[in-house]
Protein backbone atom coordinates (compact mmCIF):
# COMPACT_ATOMS: atom_id res chain seq x y z
CA UNK A 1 0.00 0.00 0.00
CA UNK A 2 1.06 3.57 -0.70
CA UNK A 3 3.03 5.19 2.13
CA UNK A 4 1.88 8.61 3.25
CA UNK A 5 3.15 10.64 6.18
CA UNK A 6 0.47 13.01 7.41
CA UNK A 7 1.26 15.94 9.66
CA UNK A 8 -1.37 17.66 11.82
CA UNK A 9 -0.29 21.29 11.97
CA UNK A 10 -0.59 23.68 14.88
CA UNK A 11 -3.24 26.27 14.04
CA UNK A 12 -1.62 29.62 13.38
CA UNK A 13 -4.52 31.89 12.51
CA UNK A 14 -5.68 34.70 14.79
CA UNK A 15 -8.20 34.56 16.41
CA UNK A 16 -7.19 31.16 17.66
CA UNK A 17 -9.08 28.06 16.55
CA UNK A 18 -8.84 25.11 18.96
CA UNK A 19 -10.32 22.48 16.62
CA UNK A 20 -8.30 19.66 15.06
CA UNK A 21 -8.83 17.72 11.82
CA UNK A 22 -7.97 14.44 13.56
CA UNK A 23 -8.51 13.66 17.23
CA UNK A 24 -6.05 11.33 19.00
CA UNK A 25 -8.38 8.32 18.69
CA UNK A 26 -9.01 9.01 15.00
CA UNK A 27 -5.25 9.18 14.34
CA UNK A 28 -4.94 5.67 15.74
CA UNK A 29 -7.98 4.49 13.78
CA UNK A 30 -6.58 5.97 10.56
CA UNK A 31 -3.25 4.16 10.92
CA UNK A 32 -5.05 0.89 11.68
CA UNK A 33 -7.40 1.22 8.70
CA UNK A 34 -4.68 2.27 6.26
CA UNK A 35 -1.34 0.60 7.10
CA UNK A 36 0.42 2.96 4.68
CA UNK A 37 -0.54 5.98 6.78
CA UNK A 38 1.74 7.48 9.38
CA UNK A 39 0.44 10.40 11.44
CA UNK A 40 2.51 12.90 13.40
CA UNK A 41 1.25 15.92 15.31
CA UNK A 42 2.91 19.29 15.67
CA UNK A 43 2.93 20.20 19.38
CA UNK A 44 0.47 22.87 20.51
CA UNK A 45 -0.46 24.23 23.91
CA UNK A 46 -3.67 25.69 22.53
CA UNK A 47 -5.67 23.01 20.76
CA UNK A 48 -8.69 21.36 22.39
CA UNK A 49 -6.94 17.97 22.50
CA UNK A 50 -3.69 18.30 24.43
CA UNK A 51 -0.28 16.99 23.42
CA UNK A 52 -0.59 14.58 26.34
CA UNK A 53 -3.77 13.07 24.88
CA UNK A 54 -1.97 12.33 21.60
CA UNK A 55 1.10 11.05 23.42
CA UNK A 56 -1.04 8.77 25.59
CA UNK A 57 -2.22 6.94 22.45
CA UNK A 58 1.34 6.81 21.10
CA UNK A 59 0.72 9.30 18.31
CA UNK A 60 4.14 10.93 17.72
CA UNK A 61 4.67 14.62 18.33
CA UNK A 62 6.97 16.30 15.82
CA UNK A 63 7.78 20.00 15.55
CA UNK A 64 9.39 19.97 12.09
CA UNK A 65 6.93 18.70 9.47
CA UNK A 66 9.25 19.05 6.45
CA UNK A 67 9.30 15.28 5.89
CA UNK A 68 5.49 14.96 5.72
CA UNK A 69 3.70 14.30 2.44
CA UNK A 70 0.42 15.87 3.53
CA UNK A 71 -0.22 18.65 6.05
CA UNK A 72 -3.68 19.05 7.56
CA UNK A 73 -5.15 21.90 9.55
CA UNK A 74 -8.53 23.53 10.03
CA UNK A 75 -8.37 27.26 9.28
CA UNK A 76 -6.20 29.28 6.90
CA UNK A 77 -2.44 28.84 7.32
CA UNK A 78 -0.50 32.10 7.73
CA UNK A 79 1.60 32.78 4.62
CA UNK A 80 4.88 32.74 6.53
CA UNK A 81 4.12 29.25 7.90
CA UNK A 82 3.47 27.60 4.52
CA UNK A 83 6.07 24.96 3.57
CA UNK A 84 6.85 25.06 -0.18
CA UNK A 85 6.03 22.04 -2.31
CA UNK A 86 3.69 20.37 0.18
CA UNK A 87 0.08 19.21 -0.14
CA UNK A 88 -2.21 21.01 2.31
CA UNK A 89 -5.77 20.35 3.44
CA UNK A 90 -7.55 23.23 5.20
CA UNK A 91 -10.46 25.65 4.83
CA UNK A 92 -8.88 28.36 2.67
CA UNK A 93 -11.94 30.63 2.33
CA UNK A 94 -10.85 31.67 -1.15
CA UNK A 95 -13.40 30.16 -3.55
CA UNK A 96 -15.80 33.10 -3.16
CA UNK A 97 -12.90 35.51 -3.76
CA UNK A 98 -12.81 36.55 -0.11
CA UNK A 99 -10.63 39.70 -0.21
CA UNK A 100 -8.65 38.95 2.96
CA UNK A 101 -7.31 35.64 1.58
CA UNK A 102 -6.18 36.65 -1.92
CA UNK A 103 -2.57 36.98 -0.75
CA UNK A 104 -2.76 33.52 0.80
CA UNK A 105 -3.77 31.92 -2.49
CA UNK A 106 -1.11 33.91 -4.33
CA UNK A 107 1.52 32.60 -1.88
CA UNK A 108 0.27 29.03 -2.35
CA UNK A 109 0.83 29.33 -6.09
CA UNK A 110 4.22 30.97 -5.63
CA UNK A 111 5.35 28.24 -3.24
CA UNK A 112 4.22 25.45 -5.57
CA UNK A 113 1.79 24.09 -2.96
CA UNK A 114 -1.06 21.71 -3.72
CA UNK A 115 -4.15 23.04 -1.94
CA UNK A 116 -7.16 20.81 -1.31
CA UNK A 117 -9.94 22.70 0.43
CA UNK A 118 -12.34 20.71 2.64
CA UNK A 119 -15.16 22.87 1.28
CA UNK A 120 -14.49 21.75 -2.29
CA UNK A 121 -14.44 18.01 -1.58
CA UNK A 122 -17.63 16.71 -3.18
CA UNK A 123 -19.15 13.53 -4.54
CA UNK A 124 -20.09 13.12 -8.21
CA UNK A 125 -23.41 14.87 -7.55
CA UNK A 126 -21.67 17.93 -6.15
CA UNK A 127 -22.63 17.31 -2.52
CA UNK A 128 -20.04 18.25 0.09
CA UNK A 129 -18.37 15.35 1.87
CA UNK A 130 -17.08 17.02 5.03
CA UNK A 131 -18.26 20.04 6.98
CA UNK A 132 -18.64 21.53 10.44
CA UNK A 133 -22.19 22.66 9.60
CA UNK A 134 -24.00 20.47 12.11
CA UNK A 135 -22.08 22.01 15.00
CA UNK A 136 -22.58 25.50 13.63
CA UNK A 137 -26.31 24.77 13.81
CA UNK A 138 -26.12 23.26 17.29
CA UNK A 139 -24.14 26.12 18.81
CA UNK A 140 -26.02 28.74 16.78
CA UNK A 141 -29.44 27.58 17.95
CA UNK A 142 -28.22 27.41 21.55
CA UNK A 143 -26.80 30.92 21.26
CA UNK A 144 -30.04 32.13 19.68
CA UNK A 145 -32.15 30.77 22.55
CA UNK A 146 -29.62 32.16 25.03
CA UNK A 147 -29.80 35.60 23.35
CA UNK A 148 -33.60 35.58 23.47
CA UNK A 149 -33.53 34.61 27.15
CA UNK A 150 -31.16 37.43 28.05
CA UNK A 151 -33.06 39.99 25.95
CA UNK A 152 -36.32 39.32 27.73
CA UNK A 153 -34.74 38.54 31.14
CA UNK A 154 -36.15 35.01 31.14
CA UNK A 155 -32.98 32.98 31.81
CA UNK A 156 -29.21 33.24 31.33
CA UNK A 157 -27.60 30.12 29.93
CA UNK A 158 -23.93 29.34 30.36
CA UNK A 159 -22.07 30.35 27.17
CA UNK A 160 -21.33 27.35 24.97
CA UNK A 161 -17.61 28.13 24.82
CA UNK A 162 -17.38 27.72 28.59
CA UNK A 163 -18.72 24.16 28.29
CA UNK A 164 -16.01 21.53 27.90
CA UNK A 165 -18.27 19.11 26.02
CA UNK A 166 -21.73 19.22 24.46
CA UNK A 167 -23.08 17.19 27.39
CA UNK A 168 -22.24 20.14 29.65
CA UNK A 169 -24.13 22.47 27.34
CA UNK A 170 -27.15 20.15 27.26
CA UNK A 171 -27.41 20.40 31.04
CA UNK A 172 -28.32 24.05 30.46
CA UNK A 173 -31.36 23.11 28.37
CA UNK A 174 -33.35 22.51 31.55
CA UNK A 175 -33.17 26.22 32.37
CA UNK A 176 -35.04 27.14 29.19
CA UNK A 177 -38.59 28.29 29.95
CA UNK A 178 -40.07 30.08 26.96
CA UNK A 179 -43.44 31.79 26.53
CA UNK A 180 -45.58 30.69 23.53
CA UNK A 181 -43.29 32.22 20.91
CA UNK A 182 -42.78 31.16 17.30
CA UNK A 183 -39.30 30.27 16.04
CA UNK A 184 -38.47 30.07 12.33
CA UNK A 185 -35.60 27.86 11.15
CA UNK A 186 -34.55 28.46 7.54
CA UNK A 187 -32.72 25.82 5.51
CA UNK A 188 -32.64 22.11 4.92
CA UNK A 189 -28.97 21.18 5.27
CA UNK A 190 -26.54 20.24 8.04
CA UNK A 191 -26.79 23.62 9.76
CA UNK A 192 -30.58 23.57 10.00
CA UNK A 193 -30.43 19.94 11.12
CA UNK A 194 -28.09 20.84 13.97
CA UNK A 195 -30.31 23.74 15.02
CA UNK A 196 -33.42 21.56 15.10
CA UNK A 197 -31.58 18.96 17.20
CA UNK A 198 -31.26 21.59 19.92
CA UNK A 199 -34.87 22.76 19.69
CA UNK A 200 -36.12 19.17 19.82
CA UNK A 201 -34.02 18.36 22.89
CA UNK A 202 -35.27 21.52 24.57
CA UNK A 203 -38.79 20.16 24.09
CA UNK A 204 -39.88 22.83 21.61
CA UNK A 205 -42.60 21.45 19.35
CA UNK A 206 -42.17 21.38 15.56
CA UNK A 207 -45.26 22.38 13.56
CA UNK A 208 -46.13 22.59 9.87
CA UNK A 209 -45.56 25.80 7.96
CA UNK A 210 -49.32 26.23 7.52
CA UNK A 211 -50.02 25.85 11.24
CA UNK A 212 -47.09 28.14 12.04
CA UNK A 213 -48.57 30.88 9.87
CA UNK A 214 -52.21 30.57 10.75
CA UNK A 215 -52.67 28.94 14.16
CA UNK A 216 -52.10 30.18 17.69
CA UNK A 217 -50.29 28.05 20.22
CA UNK A 218 -50.05 28.03 24.00
CA UNK A 219 -46.49 26.73 23.99
CA UNK A 220 -43.30 27.66 22.08
CA UNK A 221 -43.17 26.12 18.60
CA UNK A 222 -40.90 26.14 15.58
CA UNK A 223 -41.24 25.53 11.86
CA UNK A 224 -38.60 24.60 9.31
CA UNK A 225 -38.77 26.85 6.26
CA UNK A 226 -37.36 25.72 2.92
CA UNK A 227 -36.54 28.05 0.01
CA UNK A 228 -39.91 27.39 -1.62
CA UNK A 229 -41.71 28.60 1.50
CA UNK A 230 -40.37 32.15 1.22
CA UNK A 231 -39.34 32.71 -2.41
CA UNK A 232 -41.35 32.92 -5.60
CA UNK A 233 -40.71 33.39 -9.30
CA UNK A 234 -43.44 35.74 -10.57
CA UNK A 235 -43.62 34.20 -14.03
CA UNK A 236 -43.80 30.57 -12.80
CA UNK A 237 -46.62 29.08 -10.73
CA UNK A 238 -45.01 25.81 -9.62
CA UNK A 239 -41.97 25.79 -7.33
CA UNK A 240 -38.85 24.24 -8.86
CA UNK A 241 -35.84 23.98 -6.52
CA UNK A 242 -33.21 23.34 -9.23
CA UNK A 243 -34.41 26.44 -11.10
CA UNK A 244 -34.14 28.53 -7.93
CA UNK A 245 -30.55 27.45 -7.36
CA UNK A 246 -29.63 27.99 -11.01
CA UNK A 247 -31.42 31.33 -11.45
CA UNK A 248 -31.81 32.93 -7.99
CA UNK A 249 -31.85 36.42 -9.51
CA UNK A 250 -35.28 35.71 -11.05
CA UNK A 251 -36.92 35.22 -7.66
CA UNK A 252 -38.56 37.50 -5.12
CA UNK A 253 -38.83 37.06 -1.37
CA UNK A 254 -42.20 36.26 0.18
CA UNK A 255 -40.76 36.14 3.71
CA UNK A 256 -42.96 39.06 4.73
CA UNK A 257 -45.72 36.66 5.81
CA UNK A 258 -43.30 35.10 8.32
CA UNK A 259 -42.06 38.41 9.76
CA UNK A 260 -45.60 39.05 11.02
CA UNK A 261 -45.73 35.91 13.18
CA UNK A 262 -42.09 35.10 14.06
CA UNK A 263 -40.43 36.12 17.32
CA UNK A 264 -37.05 34.41 16.94
CA UNK A 265 -35.37 33.70 13.59
CA UNK A 266 -32.65 31.06 13.27
CA UNK A 267 -31.11 31.69 9.84
CA UNK A 268 -29.47 28.45 8.69
CA UNK A 269 -29.99 28.52 4.92
CA UNK A 270 -27.17 28.93 2.43
CA UNK A 271 -27.61 32.27 0.65
CA UNK A 272 -26.55 33.06 -2.89
CA UNK A 273 -25.66 36.77 -3.33
CA UNK A 274 -27.91 36.79 -6.43
CA UNK A 275 -30.91 35.60 -4.42
CA UNK A 276 -33.32 38.01 -2.74
CA UNK A 277 -32.82 39.00 0.86
CA UNK A 278 -35.34 37.65 3.34
CA UNK A 279 -36.60 41.14 4.12
CA UNK A 280 -35.50 44.76 3.80
CA UNK A 281 -34.44 47.28 6.40
CA UNK A 282 -37.54 49.27 5.50
CA UNK A 283 -39.71 46.27 6.41
CA UNK A 284 -38.17 46.14 9.90
CA UNK A 285 -39.78 49.53 10.52
CA UNK A 286 -43.30 48.29 9.75
CA UNK A 287 -45.59 48.09 12.81
CA UNK A 288 -46.36 44.40 12.17
CA UNK A 289 -42.70 43.32 11.89
CA UNK A 290 -42.55 40.99 14.88
CA UNK A 291 -39.04 39.47 14.82
CA UNK A 292 -37.10 40.81 17.76
CA UNK A 293 -34.19 38.33 17.97
CA UNK A 294 -32.15 36.85 15.13
CA UNK A 295 -29.49 34.16 15.27
CA UNK A 296 -27.77 34.58 11.91
CA UNK A 297 -26.05 31.22 12.05
CA UNK A 298 -24.79 31.44 8.46
CA UNK A 299 -23.39 34.89 9.37
CA UNK A 300 -23.42 36.40 5.90
CA UNK A 301 -22.52 40.03 6.59
CA UNK A 302 -24.82 42.28 4.52
CA UNK A 303 -26.34 39.07 3.17
CA UNK A 304 -29.76 37.47 3.51
CA UNK A 305 -30.38 39.28 6.83
CA UNK A 306 -29.94 43.04 6.22
CA UNK A 307 -29.39 43.84 9.90
CA UNK A 308 -26.36 41.53 10.06
CA UNK A 309 -23.98 44.40 9.42
CA UNK A 310 -20.94 42.83 11.04
CA UNK A 311 -19.88 39.56 12.59
CA UNK A 312 -19.66 39.32 16.36
CA UNK A 313 -17.21 37.37 18.51
CA UNK A 314 -17.53 34.28 20.67
CA UNK A 315 -17.14 36.25 23.90
CA UNK A 316 -19.41 39.10 22.69
CA UNK A 317 -21.81 37.28 20.36
CA UNK A 318 -24.68 39.77 20.06
CA UNK A 319 -25.47 43.35 19.13
CA UNK A 320 -28.62 45.39 18.64
CA UNK A 321 -29.94 46.76 15.35
CA UNK A 322 -32.06 49.87 15.71
CA UNK A 323 -34.77 49.69 13.01
CA UNK A 324 -35.54 53.41 13.24
CA UNK A 325 -31.98 54.60 12.58
CA UNK A 326 -30.45 51.56 10.89
CA UNK A 327 -27.54 51.85 13.33
CA UNK A 328 -25.95 49.18 15.47
CA UNK A 329 -26.07 49.57 19.24
CA UNK A 330 -24.89 47.66 22.28
CA UNK A 331 -26.81 44.41 22.85
CA UNK A 332 -30.04 44.51 24.85
CA UNK A 333 -30.13 48.33 24.75
CA UNK A 334 -33.91 48.50 24.33
CA UNK A 335 -36.73 46.10 23.61
CA UNK A 336 -37.71 47.77 20.32
CA UNK A 337 -34.31 46.94 18.83
CA UNK A 338 -33.66 43.69 16.99
CA UNK A 339 -30.98 41.73 18.82
CA UNK A 340 -28.66 39.91 16.41
CA UNK A 341 -26.37 36.98 17.25
CA UNK A 342 -23.85 36.69 14.41
CA UNK A 343 -20.71 34.65 15.15
CA UNK A 344 -18.84 33.31 12.11
CA UNK A 345 -16.91 30.50 13.84
CA UNK A 346 -19.61 28.85 15.97
CA UNK A 347 -18.17 25.29 15.94
CA UNK A 348 -15.15 26.65 17.81
CA UNK A 349 -17.36 26.93 20.89
CA UNK A 350 -17.60 23.14 21.16
CA UNK A 351 -14.22 22.28 19.63
CA UNK A 352 -13.87 18.75 21.03
CA UNK A 353 -17.29 17.56 19.83
CA UNK A 354 -16.96 19.34 16.49
CA UNK A 355 -13.49 17.85 15.95
CA UNK A 356 -14.70 14.32 16.70
CA UNK A 357 -17.52 14.67 14.20
CA UNK A 358 -15.26 16.16 11.52
CA UNK A 359 -12.61 13.46 12.06
CA UNK A 360 -15.24 10.79 11.53
CA UNK A 361 -16.24 12.35 8.22
CA UNK A 362 -12.61 12.55 7.08
CA UNK A 363 -11.98 8.90 7.90
CA UNK A 364 -15.09 7.65 6.16
CA UNK A 365 -15.30 9.97 3.17
CA UNK A 366 -11.87 11.42 2.35
CA UNK A 367 -8.97 9.22 3.44
CA UNK A 368 -10.07 6.23 1.34
CA UNK A 369 -9.44 8.35 -1.77
CA UNK A 370 -5.87 9.03 -0.68
CA UNK A 371 -5.18 5.30 -0.75
CA UNK A 372 -7.25 4.09 -3.72
CA UNK A 373 -5.65 6.27 -6.36
CA UNK A 374 -8.55 8.75 -6.17
CA UNK A 375 -10.54 6.53 -8.53
CA UNK A 376 -13.69 8.62 -8.02
CA UNK A 377 -11.94 11.93 -8.66
CA UNK A 378 -12.83 13.35 -5.25
CA UNK A 379 -9.38 14.79 -4.57
CA UNK A 380 -8.99 16.03 -8.13
CA UNK A 381 -12.29 17.94 -7.92
CA UNK A 382 -11.28 19.41 -4.58
CA UNK A 383 -7.83 20.62 -5.64
CA UNK A 384 -7.75 24.40 -6.05
CA UNK A 385 -4.05 24.75 -6.92
CA UNK A 386 -1.17 22.49 -7.84
CA UNK A 387 2.21 22.88 -9.56
CA UNK A 388 2.11 26.65 -9.24
CA UNK A 389 -1.18 27.01 -11.13
CA UNK A 390 -4.90 27.03 -10.45
CA UNK A 391 -6.72 23.91 -11.60
CA UNK A 392 -9.22 24.21 -14.44
CA UNK A 393 -12.19 24.13 -12.11
CA UNK A 394 -10.85 27.10 -10.16
CA UNK A 395 -9.30 29.08 -13.01
CA UNK A 396 -11.94 31.76 -12.36
CA UNK A 397 -9.87 32.80 -9.33
CA UNK A 398 -6.97 34.04 -11.48
CA UNK A 399 -8.05 37.69 -11.51
CA UNK A 400 -8.57 37.48 -7.75
CA UNK A 401 -4.99 36.22 -7.33
CA UNK A 402 -3.55 38.76 -9.76
CA UNK A 403 -5.20 41.63 -7.89
CA UNK A 404 -3.47 40.53 -4.66
CA UNK A 405 -0.30 42.24 -5.86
Amino acid sequence: MQKLKIGIIEEGKTPLDKRVPLTPKKCVELMAAFPGAQVVVQPSAKRCFSDAEYRELEVPLQQDLEDCDILMGVKEVPVEQLIPGKTYFFFSHTIKKQPHNAKLLRAILRKNITLIDYETLTNAQGQRLVAFGRYAGIVGAYNGIRTYGIKWKLFDLKPAYLCREMEDMQEEYFKVKLPPIKIAVTGGGRVAGGAMEVLDKMGIKKVSVFDYLYKQFYEPVYAQLHSGDYNTRPDVEVWDSPDFYQHPQLYQSTFRKFTRVTDLLLACAYWDPHAPRLFSEEETRQPDFRINTIADITCDVNGSIPCTKRSATIDAPAYDYNPETGALEAPYTKSTNITVMAVDNLPCELPRNASRNFSRQLLDRVFPHLFNGDKDGVLKRGTIATGGSLTERFAYLQDYVDAAG
